[in-house]
């Protein structure tokens, strides 16, 4: 048990870490490699498609940047209990990251908190995912996914334009990293290309991941559900139809939020729950 806490509260530390720095990594990877060479100096026309392309990273990107600070800024504590280790209820299964108390709230072994109607712990934010930064927290897994997305289709043209790859045989992707490792130690490919396609998977392998983690977060809030509550076998707590559902978490200036990360929901609320029935 102790170990397994330990290698968490590791992961906790070094995910963040990881995030900033590849996003560090693909920031300069754009505007020092890909826009220059996609789109030289010469000519008016390119000049104009490069600052489109460059607007609409800058947009993605700080999009992603911009939801995931709200994540972190309004945390989902609940804001009536206080900050003490309390007991777990006779339901908790004795998870290691944490134990389930009544009325729909976690201790995190993590936060040290108390968290109203928890999701899940994320390691990238360092917090728990829960009422108040769950719309956050989905927003910034949709930019995160297509920035990640726009970078790899930037990074194969740049393949295509610097060293002339062609991608219409969709094997040439797939074949890309090994054949590159391959290359790599005989000589044939340098340190700073191979890294370049290294980053290509990297961003695939992000892209898609976030992409299938929202849709999986936006059906469990039409449920009106938690990712806890499925694997403790309970059934909705929420009773209203998907559309109350998705309002309660994403707000009614949803609209707004979608395009430019600012609060669309109601954080000052208290934090209460309906008393969840018990049998012995």
């Amino acid at each position: 048990m102790f170990a397994r806490m330990l290698k968490l509260r590791l992961l906790n530390a070094v995910a963040p870490a990881y995030f900033f720095t590849a996003t560090a990594v693909t920031f300069i990877l754009h505007f020092g490699f890909f826009l220059p060479t996609i789109f030289p100096s010469s000519g008016e026309s390119l000049k104009g498609s490069a600052l489109l392309h460059a607007v609409v990273f800058l947009f993605l990107m700080l999009n992603a940047l911009g939801n995931y600070i709200m994540t972190v800024k309004y945390p989902a504590e609940s804001a009536n209990d206080p900050v003490i280790i309390p007991a777990c209820s006779p339901d908790c299964s004795d998870r290691v990251d944490a134990h389930y108390l009544l009325n729909g709230r976690h201790f995190c072994k993590l936060c040290k908190k108390v968290i109203f109607k928890r999701d899940h712990h994320c390691f990238f934010t360092g917090n728990c995912i829960g009422n108040r930064n769950m719309r956050y927290f989905i927003m910034f897994c949709i930019y995160t996914s297509c920035t990640c997305l726009y970078s790899l289709v930037l990074g194969v043209a740049f393949l295509t334009v610097e060293y002339a790859i062609s991608f219409e045989n969709p094997l040439t992707f797939l074949t890309l990293l090994p054949l590159s490792t391959g290359y790599f130690f005989i000589g044939g490919v340098s340190g700073p290309q191979l890294f370049l396609v290294i980053m290509l998977y990297v961003w695939l392998g992000i892209g898609l991941v976030c992409a299938g983690f929202c849709c999986q977060q936006v059906l469990l809030v039409a449920r009106g559900q938690t990712w806890c509550q499925p694997q403790r076998g309970m059934p909705a707590q929420s009773r209203s139809p998907w559309r109350s559902n998705l309002r309660d978490v994403f707000g009614t200036r949803w609209g707004l939020g979608l395009i430019w990360p600012v609060q669309t929901v109601e954080t000052c609320a208290g934090d209460t729950a309906e008393p969840e029935p018990h049998t012995e």
